[in-house]
């Protein structure tokens, strides 16, 4: 039953937005909002807040690191190994295929060590477990097919990927597909409505609290960091969690734009990924999402950079949403707990509490 009602729903909606002249844009002249890219300024500008520059990987000193919880042990080499990546805890999650573990040398690094190998990703990338299988093959294939870019050419690792999908075959994009898309999702990130925020650095797309934990007004931005630094930027810890700093009110803004389109601004996104917001059919779940993530797609839709079968349908939805719109629907969409037990009746891991909000207005 489920099943048919999203295919009735999703084909009405298809014939709406097909039939429709896409309204028009009203932040197509606006530069890609850098934070949401894991930068500081706008590309091309010399102006922005000061921010201290960006930080490569750790150094290796030998050191065998651990992790609670996990009876392995890995140098720093080991965990950032781009084609054999630490993998902390094996028996959290299926058989990787090769693919995922090791990738193919020389031109595919492993998925595990941006996606992790419970796919949670972190927010310079994307946390992919839970994607519908037939969705996550078309992300590979727009990439392939340069359907899929980043509004901002600086994001390296979009690059990267555009790389691997010209390069990987039909059955490694399968079998990836199938190894993500068989895991549940569960939301790790926690969303603080703030007036102020910690100041960061850059790692690698990235933001990391300054040692101190000086801070500084928050504008009309989300910052998501690590709860702990050395865990997520070190050690890859597949367990460690985000925060994600928000404008007061961005939760409630956004709940309106999503569930009922901010009075006729947009379309409620519930009527594509479903009233939980947890996807229907090949249409991917969008609860408990990285923030940063979402804004990006959001940009990269409206600017054209991201096209494709299914963004298409996403174009009249973003025609008119303005970057502060694009703020508050990613911190409620982020803020969204995903419940325990999915309809493919998949257990969350006890290990990956689920997300919540709070308001904090001086942190």
């Amino acid at each position: 039953m489920r099943n048919r009602s999203w295919v009735l729903v999703l084909a009405l909606f298809v014939a709406a937005a097909m039939g429709a002249r896409p309204p028009q844009q009203e932040s197509a002249s606006a530069p890609p909002p850098p934070w949401a890219y894991g930068f500081v300024a706008v590309a091309g500008s010399a102006s922005g807040p000061p921010a201290a520059p960006p930080s490569g990987p750790a150094p290796d000193n030998g050191e065998l690191r651990h992790l609670s919880g996990s009876t392995l042990s890995f140098t720093v080499t080991q965990i950032r190994d781009s084609f054999g990546p630490a993998d902390w805890y094996p028996n959290e999650h299926p058989p990787m295929p090769d693919i995922v573990a090791h990738g193919r040398k020389p031109d595919v690094i492993a998925c595990s060590l941006c996606h992790y190998p419970n796919g949670k990703g972190r927010s310079e990338n994307a946390g992919i477990a839970g994607l519908p299988y037939t969705y996550f093959l078309q992300t590979m294939t727009d990439f392939k097919n340069d359907a899929r870019k980043s509004a901002d050419s600086r994001k390296a690792n979009t690059n990267q990927m555009i790389r691997f999908a010209k390069t990987m075959s039909d059955e490694e994009i399968r079998a990836a597909a199938q190894y993500f898309s068989s895991m549940k999702w569960t939301p790790w990130i926690k969303v603080i409505e703030t007036t102020t925020v910690p100041k960061t650095r850059t790692a690698l797309g990235m933001f990391i609290r300054l040692e101190g934990d000086p801070t500084e007004p928050i504008g009309q931005r989300i910052v998501e960091t690590p709860v702990n630094t050395e865990a997520t930027e070190v050690l890859r810890d597949p367990h460690s969690r985000f925060i994600a700093y928000a404008p007061v009110g961005s939760i409630k803004k956004g709940e309106a734009l999503v569930t009922d389109g901010g009075a006729g601004k947009t379309t409620p996104c519930t009527i594509c990924h479903g009233a939980d917001l947890l996807g229907l059919g090949p249409v991917p779940g969008i609860a408990g999402r990285s923030p940063s993530y979402v804004v990006r797609q959001l940009y990269d839709m409206q600017s054209g950079s991201r096209s494709g079968v299914w963004t298409n349908l996403m174009k009249p939805v973003v025609a008119k949403l303005s970057p502060d719109d694009m703020v508050a629907i990613a911190a409620y969409l982020a803020s969204r707990d995903v419940p325990p037990a999915s309809a493919t009746g998949t257990a969350a891991n006890p290990a990956t509490p689920a997300s919540s909000s709070t308001t904090d207005n001086n942190r």
